[in-house]
């Protein structure tokens, strides 16, 4: 069995055995008894950080544990300038090895996740959900990143790649109901438990992935440089995709599509290391092809959002009209497991939408035994999706987190609905980029780029 990387761990030292990341843990990867230590054990986990979240024992910057605190921020991954408290359970960072990097004579790509625009300005004491996207890029070119791009990009396209899949089924009587494969804790969660039904996983690569290969290939080819040139970062609100960029089937000819992925913390450490008064900065775009985003890319952040950006493309694809309204309100939502239908000419789609691993079961064990009158599933591993990811600012008072959280989905609904363009499929950016690169949606291009596999995994 492949050694998994550790990335959710817990310090001994700072843990008071509270059990509140027991509770938490959708998959029952944390051990101890109540009063005593806990550790995670990471064949297990499936590194949604649910847990980092929650925890509350922690050690100020005026305490002294027994390990100086200097060698915990080294082990964190954190620079020693970090002035905020150290919690007991945390993720194994990479902003050191970033920053590092920047230093070098790599080309440097950065993107952005939908969800990391909403939340990072609280990191920098603004209210809840501000939506920064423009001080976001104006950051990240002053850390030193030679091209600014967008996850929103590669969302639009996973739109196009997923849609086109999805009826390539339907037409063909292949394997349904078909799941999202987004979110990389629950794809772990189906290799582990439910290895028997990952046929019905999209063999789509993630957002995430979708834009690391087209980094080295596509983004190489414009900026004249060679795959091995380029350094691709990817900032995100899930502490699982640091996982998800290191899987071996996740490169191409010995490259990592992604080099290193940031969590929204992460990228405030990196700001605030760099001296940048982010509240001050100026607003800037994203650079062109690979930072050009629809409505659609961006909901990718909330719950039902990858559903509601999917149908928006679906109906036209189907009925070649516009959708009659392009908010599918029937899809939203928050935690739990919600079923819907929306009739396209005489076809009458059934879909679900799953907030919340520890809700999916069920839904699971209907497929395996034949009785899930679904056609497309949507499933996140976080209650209100990307939005309340392991790798956000922590929400310090759990009294506070159902607001927090609203406040990020309300702004991510806003930033859709004052975009020009709402639907994947009119991104004229990623039009081009079928036109002159990738040929079609499942080609021979897209597929060999943008499409992955799944194997089972032992815990």
């Amino acid at each position: 069995m492949t050694k998994v990387r550790e990335l959710i761990k817990i310090d001994p030292e700072l843990c008071t055995g509270c059990e509140r990341c027991k509770d938490v843990c959708p998959v029952n990867a944390i051990f101890g008894k109540k009063g005593e230590p806990h550790k995670v054990e990471s064949s297990r986990c499936v590194f949604c950080g649910h847990c980092v979240q929650i925890c509350s024992g922690y050690s100020s910057v005026l305490d002294e544990p027994d390990t100086p605190r200097a060698e915990k921020l080294r082990e964190r991954g954190m620079f020693e300038s970090t002035t905020e408290p150290l919690f007991a359970a945390y993720c194994a960072g990479d902003a050191l090895e970033v920053a590092a990097a920047l230093k070098t004579d790599k080309f440097s790509m950065v993107q952005c996740a939908p969800s990391v625009r909403v939340a990072i300005g609280e990191d920098f004491g603004m209210p809840a959900g501000s939506l920064t996207p423009g001080k976001m890029a104006a950051a990240l070119r002053r850390i030193g990143f030679d091209r600014v791009y967008d996850t929103n990009f590669a969302a639009d396209l996973t739109i196009m790649e997923e849609g086109h899949e999805l009826l390539a089924r339907i037409n063909s009587d292949a394997t349904l109901p078909m799941f999202t494969s987004c979110c990389p804790a629950w794809v772990r969660f189906m290799e582990q438990h439910y290895s028997d039904l990952l046929p019905h996983l999209s063999s789509c690569k993630s957002p995430q992935q979708m834009s690391g290969a087209l980094f080295k290939t596509y983004g190489a080819d414009i900026d004249g440089k060679a795959r091995e040139e380029i350094y691709s970062v990817a900032v995100m609100p899930c502490t699982c995709k640091k996982y998800e960029s290191a899987r071996p089937e996740m490169s191409m000819e010995g490259y990592r599509d992604v080099d290193a992925v940031l969590t929204t913390r992460e990228l405030a450490y990196l700001i605030r290391e760099a001296g940048i008064d982010f509240t001050s900065l100026p607003d800037e775009d994203f650079d062109r092809p690979l930072g050009t985003y629809t409505g659609a890319g961006n909901i990718f952040g909330v719950t039902g959002g990858v559903m509601e950006a999917a149908l928006r493309t679906a109906y036209e694809l189907v009925s070649g009209e516009p959708v009659p309204d392009t908010d599918l309100l029937f899809v939203r939502g928050g935690e739990g497991t919600r079923t819907a239908s929306i009739t396209i000419k005489d076809k009458t789609f059934k879909v679900a939408v799953v907030a919340g691993l520890k809700y999916v079961a069920p839904l699971l064990e209907k497929v395996r035994a034949g009785e899930a009158d679904v056609d497309f599933v949507e499933v996140m591993c976080c209650p209100s999706g990307c939005i309340s990811g392991g790798g956000q600012p922590k929400v310090l008072l759990p009294t506070e987190r159902d607001d927090v959280y609203m406040c990020r989905r309300k702004s991510i609904y806003s930033h859709d609905k004052d975009a020009k363009i709402r639907k994947s499929h009119e991104n004229p950016d990623v039009q081009k980029a079928y036109a002159d690169f990738l040929g079609e949606p499942l080609g021979h291009t897209s597929h060999k780029l943008l499409h992955t596999t799944y194997t089972k995994r032992d815990i």
